[in-house]
C-alpha cells in the first residue's frame, strides 16, 4: 500500500510540474505574440505616416477612409482609424469571439497610437510613385505578420477574415484588392485628383501582391511531364542529383502505338535549370512539357493540415 501511495504522489507531482511548464510556455508564447504584434503595428504606422498619408494617397480600407475624412474634419488620421474601427470590432467579437478580437483591439489601438506619434515626422520621400510602392510593400509586410500572429489590424482585415470563411478559395490579397478598389475610386472623387487615385491604386496593387508573398510564400513550382526513351536513367538522375520525387504514368504514342512511361515530377523553380541539364545529358531528344504549379501539398512543400489564412 505504501509503495502504491508513493507512486500516486509521484504521478501527481509529475502532473503538477507538467502543468507549470505548460503555463510557463503559454505565457511565453503570449508575450512573444504581443511583441510581434507591437513591432508589426509600428511598421504599419511607418508606412502610413511617412509614405502614404503625407502624399495624399488613400490606399483602400478603413485606413484610406480615415485619410479621406482627415482632410474633411479636424481630426487626426490615427484617431479616425480607431473611431471607424469600433463598429467593426463589435462585429469581430460576435463573429470570431473575444479571443481573436482582444489581439485585434490591441493591434488597432497600437496602429492608432503609432500613427499619431509619427504624424509630425513628415514624408520620407516626395516622390509619389516611390512612396506608393515602398509604402504599399511595407504596409503589406506588417499586415501579413499581424495575420500570422493570429490577429488582424482591424477594419477591412476583419471583413476579409470573415469572407475567407465563406470564400476559402480566394486569396487574402485578392479580397483586399476588391474592397480597396472601391475606396481608391472614392478618394479620386473626394480629392478631385485622378493622379492621386492612380498612385493609391499602385500602392494597393503592391500591397496585394506582397501580402500573398508574406502569407503564402513563393509557392510557385514547376510541374514536368517528360517523355523519353531513357526514363529509368533520367529518373535515377532526378532522384540522386536533385532529390526530386517522380511518378511514372503509363502512356501510348497515338501515331506509333508504342508504350511509353511518362515521368511526372514537381520541383521548385531554383532546381529546374539543373533538371534541364539532366535532360540534355541523358536524352537530348526527350520531349518535355513544363508548366507552373501555384500550390503543392505534401512532403517538402505545404502541409495539408496547416491553417489557410
Amino acid at each position: 500500500m505504501h509503495r502504491s501511495e508513493t507512486s500516486s504522489s509521484d504521478i501527481m507531482g509529475v502532473n503538477v510540474n507538467k502543468n507549470k511548464k505548460n503555463t510557463k510556455k503559454s505565457k511565453t508564447e503570449w508575450i512573444k505574440k504581443y511583441i510581434i504584434i507591437t513591432v508589426a503595428t509600428f511598421v504599419y504606422a511607418v508606412a502610413l505616416s511617412l509614405f502614404i498619408d503625407p502624399n495624399d494617397m488613400a490606399p483602400g480600407g478603413l485606413t484610406g477612409v480615415a485619410i479621406i475624412l482627415s482632410r474633411l474634419v479636424p481630426v487626426s488620421t490615427g484617431t479616425l482609424i480607431l473611431v471607424l474601427n469600433i463598429p467593426i470590432l463589435i462585429f469581430g467579437v460576435w463573429k470570431f469571439g473575444i479571443g481573436l478580437t482582444i489581439s485585434t483591439i490591441y493591434a488597432t489601438v497600437s496602429i492608432s497610437f503609432f500613427t499619431n506619434m509619427l504624424a509630425g515626422v513628415g514624408a520620407a520621400t516626395n516622390d509619389i510613385l516611390l512612396a506608393a510602392v515602398v509604402g504599399g510593400i511595407i504596409q503589406a509586410v506588417a499586415i501579413g505578420v499581424i495575420f500570422r500572429a493570429g490577429a488582424t489590424s482591424g477594419g477591412v482585415d476583419i471583413i476579409v477574415k470573415a469572407l475567407k470563411l465563406k470564400l476559402p478559395h480566394l486569396k487574402t490579397g485578392n479580397l483586399f484588392l476588391m474592397i480597396d478598389a472601391t475606396v481608391v475610386t472614392l478618394s479620386g472623387i473626394v480629392f478631385q485628383d485622378v493622379s492621386a487615385a492612380l498612385y493609391a491604386a499602385v500602392a494597393v496593387g503592391c500591397c496585394s501582391v506582397a501580402i500573398d508573398v508574406v502569407l503564402y510564400g513563393r509557392d510557385e513550382a514547376k510541374l514536368l511531364y517528360i517523355i523519353s526513351d531513357e526514363p529509368e536513367r533520367i529518373t535515377q538522375r532526378l532522384l540522386e542529383d536533385l532529390d526530386v520525387g517522380t511518378t511514372y504514368i503509363n502512356g501510348q504514342g497515338a501515331y506509333s502505338g508504342n508504350e511509353k512511361r511518362v515521368i511526372m515530377c514537381a520541383m521548385k523553380k531554383t532546381v529546374f535549370p539543373k533538371a534541364e541539364e539532366i535532360m540534355k545529358e541523358e536524352d537530348p531528344n526527350s520531349f518535355m512539357i513544363v508548366t507552373s504549379a501555384t500550390e503543392i501539398f505534401g512532403e517538402g512543400y505545404k502541409s495539408y493540415f496547416s491553417e489557410r489564412i
